[in-house]
């Protein structure tokens, strides 16, 4: 395993300035805020202007594929900005997706469909939990009788908005993945009220719904857990770019709340509240960033990698979101103040592809330390 690198290159602090600064044309927390109490949770415009005009959604797909050729490491900045403003945009489960049928793009239907995925016209998930580690076994809660799929998954990230899923199941030779056009008889979406009204999810039903195989027996189980570690190990840099605007709002606000005749920032208490949390989002990016990293060089150990970043991440986005609004006092807990909005998407996000416990778990399996 080679040393990883942390640092962002000039490219990626560019991508970085864009994606801010766009994000805080259209997407800033007022905003946010009044799209969770519509009818339109998503903004999807936002999501076209992202995918389609700045080209963010082809990040991960090779130029042969028409995509941009890039990695990890920069869809890891795109989720960090993300995650600063909790943008309500359909940005993991079209990952997860897009990173699955890259590896499958020997398929023509998949290569007919890829383009229209990452200029943001369609939009795509992977039909799995979202609490699903990449390292439990192979889902078989769909079972697939020549094309037809039958069967029901919970919790499938942005369900309701997707045209098109990858969806692993268990047909006569085994673990396979197919891809289903949601349009299609047999398909039924039950939207599910989220804590994390910034990313919504929902049931599916399928019942003999038509799809088309893309990848069977072991191409099937590398594929998915590839892609389920890709997108896991991309949230966690999603984690570390919220945890820091938790960080950075808070500093202002005990720089300019005063109690006492004198800002809160310098009581002594709240300093060192401070200071352990910047110490925390430091290592935090440092665990994220090595994640990214591995992802994009396809390191041997890129398994180790996420599971350390994930393990560390999951719970230091929770910290800080408490933190804030704790520290926010009584103007934080109001819900025209967006701590809540951090503080749901920090806590689903904690749950999301495995729990910190769940990483460690696998970090103690990959070096061979007893666990209980």
């Amino acid at each position: 395993m080679s040393a990883p690198d942390l640092l962002y290159s000039e490219v990626e602090e560019d991508l970085r300035t864009n994606v801010r600064r766009l994000l805080q044309e259209r997407s800033d927390w007022p905003s946010v805020l009044a799209r969770t109490e519509s009818d339109e949770p998503y903004d999807l415009a936002l999501w076209r202007t992202l995918a389609g005009e700045l080209g963010l959604a082809a990040l991960l797909v090779p130029e042969e594929l028409g995509g941009a050729g890039a990695g990890a490491r920069e869809v890891a900045v795109l989720a960090e900005e993300l995650g600063r403003s909790v943008a309500p945009v359909p940005f993991l489960g079209n990952l997860l997706a897009t990173a699955a049928l890259v590896e499958c793009a020997a398929v023509p239907r998949v290569r007919e469909i890829l383009p229209q995925l990452t200029d943001g016209t369609q939009l795509g998930s992977t039909a799995i939990g979202l609490g699903r580690s990449p390292y439990a076994a192979f889902p078989d809660a769909v079972r697939a009788d020549g094309g037809a799929l039958t069967g029901s998954v919970g919790a499938v990230v942005e369900l309701a908005f997707v045209d098109y899923l990858v969806v692993p199941a268990t047909d006569a030779d085994g673990p396979a993945l197919y891809l289903v056009d949601t349009s299609v008889p047999g398909v039924t979406r039950r939207p599910t009220t989220p804590l994390d009204l910034t990313r919504r999810f929902g049931a599916l039903e399928l019942d003999s719904a038509v799809g088309e195989r893309i990848a069977s027996g072991a191409d099937a189980e590398r594929v998915l857990r590839r892609a389920l570690l890709t997108a896991a190990g991309v949230l966690a840099s999603e984690q570390v770019g919220l945890a820091q605007h938790c960080l950075d709002s808070t500093v202002e606000y005990a720089l300019t709340r005063s109690q006492f005749g004198r800002p809160i920032g310098s009581f002594q208490a709240v300093k060192h509240r401070l200071a352990d949390l910047f110490t925390g989002v430091s290592t935090g990016r440092a665990a994220a960033r090595g994640a990214a990293d591995a992802l994009a060089r396809e390191d041997a150990e890129v398994e180790l990698s996420v599971a350390v970043a994930q393990a560390y991440c999951s719970d230091l986005v929770v910290l800080a979101a408490e933190e804030a609004l704790q520290l926010h006092g009584g103007i934080g807990m109001t819900w025209e103040h967006p701590a809540h909005l951090h503080l749901a998407r920090a806590k689903s996000s904690q749950l999301t592809f495995g729990t910190a416990e769940r990483h460690r778990q696998r970090l103690a399996e990959l070096v061979d330390l007893p666990t209980p």
